[in-house]
């Protein structure tokens, strides 16, 4: 089968594409033929020399999520049937044409959507929603601040939030972003190029500041994020686009109670992602099946792209999900 190998770390254009030996399903696991997958920045970092899979995954092969067919099944699979249409959480290989995955790890595409859409679903969708509900614990009338809102985690999280009832701030580089964010619900836009969130959130809310933050941006944003949290308010971290190392003042998450979470998804306990999966088909996916809430992709790309996609990608044009085609 055709896959996108990473031929050695460095910049987008160690991507190439290779055949390569076809999975086999275990006992307990499905076959899918894969339509489409989607881009992470996890897999930069992978393509990097940066993130190294988890043990007994192909570090050469990046991609954490996929949409597509049942082609087999194990011999104990219990639920699961060739052709049906199914999405899911990987922990890389995903750039691939096949992918084999544990029965209880997918989700069923709603009939509402494409493979395509369904492949800008799992990664984003599920990390926001156990960030949000999970970690953060978002509760109806709170505040929410989301950083990056118009990328992929963004606009799933402003979604999420606001089916929850939170009125949501959001910071993104572009006012064309925050205008389409906007259309998704955000209440808040706010140019983080040309304001200061800070100054913005304490304005709007009379000094008294966010609930929670969802921050995949780290390091700089660190001393804001303090001051804009109100008594008892939460952070959650899910990425460190800016870096990890900061000159915390740890004054204000005493005297403001404050909680700071850190999350990852991909280096989570096998147990833990099928309980992720199956909490968030009940409790999310019937949106999703209902075009209550839906995937946003910015822009879609053929596998044979995949390096033009990272290079996309690394640009931060993108509002949304970038995609992979992997077959029509």
């Amino acid at each position: 089968m055709r896959a996108i190998v990473i031929t050695k770390p460095g910049d987008p254009s160690v991507l190439q594409l290779q055949d390569i030996a076809e999975p086999e399903p275990a006992a307990d696991h499905i076959l899918v033929r894969v339509h489409a997958t989607a881009l992470n920045r996890a897999d930069v970092l992978q393509r990097m020399g940066r993130y190294p899979p988890p043990q007994g995954v192909r570090p050469d092969v990046p991609g954490l999520e996929f949409a597509g067919e049942v082609e087999a099944i194990g011999e104990k699979v219990e639920e699961a049937k060739v052709g049906d249409r199914v999405m899911g959480l990987l922990p890389g290989e995903g750039y691939a044409e096949k992918i084999v995955t544990p029965e209880r790890m997918v989700l069923p595409i709603p009939d509402n959507l494409t493979h395509e859409e369904a492949a800008a679903i799992p990664e984003v969708f599920l990390t926001a929603y156990d960030a949000l509900f999970a970690q953060l614990d978002l509760r109806f009338g709170e505040r929410l601040l989301i950083h990056a809102v118009g990328s992929g985690v963004g606009t799933a999280a402003l979604q999420l939030a606001k089916t929850a009832g939170a009125t949501v701030f959001g910071t993104a580089g572009s006012d064309d972003k925050l205008q389409r964010a906007a259309e998704l619900g955000l209440d808040v836009a706010i140019n983080y190029k040309t304001q200061d969130f800070q100054e913005i959130i304490l304005k709007e809310t009379q000094g008294q500041g966010v609930h929670g933050i969802l921050d995949v941006v780290g390091a700089s944003y660190w001393e804001k994020n303090l001051t804009c949290l109100t008594t008892k308010g939460r952070m959650v971290l899910v990425g460190l686009l800016s870096g990890a190392n900061t000159g915390a003042n740890l004054a204000q998450v005493l005297t403001k109670r404050l909680r700071i979470i850190g999350t990852v998804l991909r280096a989570r306990a096998f147990e833990e992602k099928i309980a992720l999966t199956q909490t968030f088909k009940e409790c999310a996916l019937p949106s999703l099946a209902s075009g209550k809430i839906k995937p946003v992709i910015d822009r879609t790309f053929s596998l044979e792209q995949a390096a033009e996609a990272h290079v996309y990608m690394e640009a931060n044009k993108n509002f949304g999900k970038i995609v992979l085609q992997v077959r029509e």
